[in-house]
């Protein structure tokens, strides 16, 4: 079955705009154009918008989707294969914050008693499955599954004690940080103060400290644009200063130095 426009639009639940806008960045070519100049789209490509709405759906960049759509070896299967299965992630997460305000409305109401740790359950996890997401391809491949799982552990048996601290300590390596890039200097003693912060922060999800993996993780902080876009929200440039800062902190002296 062939669809117009506007009639894969409905079909989809998506604007006719966005379909063209699709088809302008490349993410959605038509099948063909027909005498009267409109776009017509063919199983395959009703099939392709399948795919394209479950990464949206997932959080997926469009710059990314099209990288994916584009790929030779792209393989559906497989796709729909990891879209199952995060989607199983995401109702999982679901379920445990519904839980958690289940519980929590029960213990306002005097059914039942909640302890600390079982009111940040869900919170924490939704942490590890937004970071999972975001970077877990990332870090699984530089530090192996072990352990990423052994972080994620971590993080989830944190008390509301360590919890709240180390949110505080991500804030103060940030206001560091920002303090420090206004010298100029990574070796200034303000710049090695964020990285000594940063290295305090860390062990809240390592099992153990590695100056290695620390100034590896600073390249990343670097070479990763979603992790250079969140250094670098207040003042462009802050990622590689922070970079600079681990690695004099850690002595780590870059191959090409």
């Amino acid at each position: 079955m062939e669809y117009t426009v506007q009639k894969l639009g409905h079909l989809a639940g998506v604007s006719s705009r966005t379909l063209r806008y699709y088809d302008e960045i490349g993410i959605l070519k038509p099948a063909r154009t027909n005498s009267s100049g409109y776009r017509i789209y063919g199983q395959n490509e009703v099939d392709k918008l399948q795919q394209i709405l479950f990464y949206r759906e997932l959080g997926v960049s469009l710059d990314e989707i099209r990288e994916i759509m584009n790929d030779p070896d792209f393989d559906r299967a497989k796709a729909l294969e990891e879209h199952h299965r995060k989607l199983l992630d995401k109702r999982k997460q679901l379920e445990l914050l519904i839980a958690n305000v289940e519980r929590t409305m029960a213990s306002t109401e005097g059914r039942i008693t909640m302890n600390d740790k079982q009111k940040f359950e869900g919170f924490k996890q939704q942490m590890i499955d937004e970071n999972e997401q975001k970077y877990g391809k990332e870090i699984r491949e530089k530090y192996g599954d072990e352990t990423v799982n052994q972080s994620n552990e971590k993080l989830q048996n944190m008390t509301p004690e360590q919890y709240e601290e180390v949110t505080r300590l991500s804030n103060e390596v940030k206001d560091t940080l920002a303090e420090a890039f206004e010298t100029g200097d990574p070796a200034s003693d303000i710049a090695q103060k964020a990285a000594a912060l940063h290295k305090k922060w860390l062990m809240f999800y390592w099992s153990e400290y590695s100056k290695e993996a620390h100034a590896g993780l600073a390249q990343m902080y670097v070479d990763d644009e979603r992790f250079k876009a969140y250094y670098d929200e207040r003042q462009p440039g802050t990622a590689e200063f922070l970079r600079d800062a681990i690695h004099i902190y850690t002595g780590f002296k870059p191959q090409n130095s």
